[in-house]
């Protein structure tokens, strides 16, 4: 086997399954392939632009309105982190629509139907509360807890009025089995969450980096969601998908405090974030998303 790729990542705005209703609308992973002398130095000029005391660097920093010079060196062409680092941003919500609509055997168009149009089709309090209920099916566990939170998902379907994209929505959770739709979520013994963000992130790092087959090796901030099955769930599905991108060798997870290439990942992550979330919002600065276009995977 060739000598693996040995990548640092690090995530912002995880709040594990729970991608309806959280703290953060965004999820965004960062991975980077610089060695540690190069990170440390990131870390001292990064010190050095903003006059930051802190013990750990983190985005808050330099995502600062005093310290955007510092943020547009980072990311910005000719900077370090050109051509080595990569970015996965998930939108929660929207993230939250797919897997129900997968969940029903619906197709992708009408997930980004929903997206786009169900919260004026049915108002934003009814299809807050309707995403809300399936989050909780899909954090369920054991076989009472999702039958109850499915009880709840159905009737908020059962309310929906039957036109647009969420009347087909109703339509298709209609026409499926409650045993066929819930039975398989009652398995305790699941690899992996459904609504995982990090676990597609850690997939699209490896489809990144190992391009030509080259193998990766991942070092990660200490992450309680990464255990060995749901890294063994990442080969399966980096599998399932071919494309020729390397073997996943491993997931090291370490304290970003003593390694500096983490906390570079952590500083991208961040940023990114806040860029996307502040796009979002309505307010978002455009000059800092075209930076950050060329490392997103989409």
């Amino acid at each position: 086997m060739a000598v693996p790729r040995e990548i640092a990542c690090d995530e912002s705005g995880s709040e594990g399954e729970k991608v309806v209703g959280g703290t953060t609308r965004m999820f965004a992973h960062a991975s980077v392939d610089i060695d540690a002398a190069a990170a440390a130095d990131c870390i001292v000029e990064l010190r050095g632009r903003t006059r930051s005391p802190a013990e750990e660097y983190k985005a808050s920093v330099v995502l600062r309105t005093q310290n955007r010079a510092a943020l547009v060196w980072l990311i910005g062409e000719g900077g370090p982190l050109a051509g080595r680092a990569h970015v996965h941003l998930v939108e929660k919500r929207a993230y939250a629509v797919r897997e129900l609509v997968a969940l029903v055997g619906g197709p992708a168009p009408l997930a980004e139907a929903l997206h786009r149009d169900a919260a004026e089709e049915v108002g934003e309090a009814a299809w807050t509360g309707l995403l809300s209920a399936f989050n909780d099916v899909m954090r369920a566990r054991g076989r009472v807890d999702v039958e109850l939170t499915g009880a709840g998902l159905l009737r908020r379907v059962d309310a929906l009025p039957g036109r647009g994209a969420v009347g087909a929505l109703a339509d298709l959770v209609h026409a499926v089995d409650q045993e066929t739709l819930l039975g398989p979520l009652t398995d305790t013994a699941r690899m992996t969450p459904r609504l995982q963000p990090l676990v597609p992130a850690l997939v699209a790092a490896v489809r990144h980096w190992g391009r030509g087959g080259r193998p990766v090796l991942l070092v990660h901030d200490q992450q309680q969601a990464l255990t060995a099955r749901r890294v063994a769930h990442v080969r399966e599905l980096l599998v399932e998908q071919g494309g020729g991108a390397g073997p996943l060798v491993d997931v090291r997870l370490v304290d970003s405090r003593a390694d500096a290439r983490v906390q570079v990942a952590d500083l991208l992550a961040g940023a990114a974030r806040r860029i996307a979330e502040d796009r979002l919002d309505g307010h978002g600065d455009d000059a800092l998303r075209e930076l950050l276009a060329p490392y997103r995977d989409d």
